[in-house]
């Protein structure tokens, strides 16, 4: 589910969203693009193997049409154990369609590479478990989970995000960082971003010192594309 665009910049060099998750998920040719914003028609939760929500310049709280219509189709998802990962807005529109609360995150904006730390939940999850203990991702958003919906695990916290990957059903998740996201991307982002950085009062120079490259997000779409399969 492709809820929104890389910069175009990088999009001509490097495809957009959905060819990263295709390539890190491993399910290359197999992945049907369905793009909701651009009017597509969301299908039938029986005839999809598995489903991935992408992340988006848009916010949750917006309520769009399509975020809304995409929401109640993605709990759907969830209350028939299709395999599903949401990422950043996927992430929070899962919650929200749940039952949960989303909203701009009380500790503003957080952009950059970030250490996140596992908790005990997720251990013995088919997709975490094999993770190590503290997670360096890539993160870019100003809006989190405020509350999970009644019944999801906390399986990830971050330092500035308690619900920072949640699992809302046996076969359904949730992560707040961008597990497709490396580096050079976000330094972009940072840039672009420059001025309302600093507006907020963080320094964009040292959020780019303080980038550091990680797997630990790729190897997430991996796991998670090998549990799909």
């Amino acid at each position: 589910m492709k809820v929104g665009r890389a910069a175009p910049e990088v999009a001509k060099r490097r495809g957009d969203y959905d060819a990263w998750f295709a390539a890190l998920t491993g399910w290359g040719d197999a992945a049907k693009v369905v793009s909701p914003p651009d009017g597509d028609a969301l299908p039938s939760p029986s005839t999809c193997a598995a489903v991935l929500v992408t992340g988006s310049s848009a916010m949750v709280t917006d309520a769009a049409e399509w975020s809304e219509r995409t929401g109640a189709w993605l709990a759907e998802l969830v209350r028939a154990e299709v395999p599903t990962l949401g990422v950043c807005y996927g992430h929070q529109l899962m919650a929200k369609a749940l039952g949960g609360r989303v909203g701009n995150n009380p500790r503003g904006r957080a952009i950059g590479t970030r250490e996140v730390r596992m908790m005990p939940a997720a251990h013995g999850d088919p997709v975490f478990h094999g993770a190590p203990e503290v997670l360096t991702v890539q993160l870019t958003h100003r809006e989190v989970v405020l509350e999970p919906p009644a019944g999801a695990e906390r399986l990830i916290r971050a330092e500035h995000d308690p619900h920072h990957g949640l699992r809302f059903g046996p076969r359904a998740w949730g992560v707040q960082f961008h597990p497709e996201m490396d580096t050079d991307y976000v330094r972009l982002l940072i840039r672009q971003r420059a001025a309302a950085i600093r507006e907020e009062g963080m320094d964009p120079e040292a959020l780019e010192a303080g980038l550091r490259d990680s797997d630990d997000g790729a190897a997430l779409l991996a796991r998670f594309g090998a549990f799909t399969r």
